[in-house]
């Protein structure tokens, strides 16, 4: 799972220690998960606030490495 937070200050960021103060959303691993998350701004909705795009970009990038280390293939 990963774990996407909203700082006490209010950024949004995917927290790679899973220990950041925050308000916190998780999604699972797969590049289905992080098409239909972007898709559905499902992010925006669980933090309650809107997330950038490049936030859901990222989220893309890390699936589609999982992905690929799941297949044997090299990311």
């Amino acid at each position: 799972m990963i774990r996407v937070v909203r700082t006490p200050d209010g950024e949004i960021l995917i927290d790679h220690s899973g220990k950041t103060p925050g308000r916190g959303a998780y999604i699972c691993r797969r590049m289905e998960c992080a098409v239909a998350a972007a898709k559905g701004r499902r992010i925006d909705r669980a933090l309650k606030t809107p997330a950038p795009e490049s936030l859901y970009e990222e989220l893309k990038a890390l699936c589609a490495g999982s992905d690929a280390d799941a297949k044997g293939l090299p990311s």
